[in-house]
């Protein structure tokens, strides 16, 4: 009876890692064509430097120093998490419409938009730090939005360049 289970067990280990081997096979075949379609084209590097930017960056760096000398990360403050993560997701969601550039162009602008609604945050924060009795330092965290701006728009001058290629070509047929 023992030896039944035991070779039962064994025969489902055997299935499931050979279903996971298949498994583990045809989503790296797809991961590759899709992988490889996308970067090839710059635009998918910048807005994984984007992603990684809204989605990482932030809760590794502190954005500022309170008075008290705390550091204060992104994570400390649930509107400014959610509008990062948002950042990071809107990038992500970009780079799999690869196929659809005017869409990915229209969510790098919205991309751009939470990016200055999260920089004119962090400024009027920054301004309203205390600093008169004791010197506060801000973060390099408070620059991600700037950094991701540009990326951004590196991202959305490219696509632009991709859609002329793909207008010109037409016009020639």
């Amino acid at each position: 009876m023992v030896s039944d289970i035991t070779n039962n067990e064994t025969i489902l280990q055997i299935i499931f890692i050979n279903t996971g081997i298949f498994f583990k096979r045809h989503v790296f075949l797809l991961f590759k064509i899709v992988f490889k379609a996308m970067i090839q084209r710059i635009q998918t590097i910048y807005l994984v430097l984007v992603a990684l930017l809204g989605g990482v960056a932030p809760f590794l760096v502190y954005l500022w120093l309170d008075a008290n000398g705390k550091e204060f990360f992104a994570q400390n403050d649930i509107m400014v998490s959610v509008a990062l993560y948002l950042t990071g997701a809107l990038a992500l969601i970009a780079i799999f419409l690869y196929k659809k550039r005017q869409n990915q162009f229209v969510l790098n602008r919205l991309n751009m938009i939470l990016n200055l609604f999260l920089l004119g945050f962090f400024v009027y924060r920054s301004l309203n730090l205390s600093g008169e009795t004791l010197v506060s330092e801000k973060g390099i965290g408070m620059l991600i939005p700037v950094f991701s701006i540009v990326f951004l728009v590196l991202a959305n001058r490219a696509i632009k360049k991709d859609e002329d290629l793909v207008k010109s070509v037409d016009r020639l047929r």
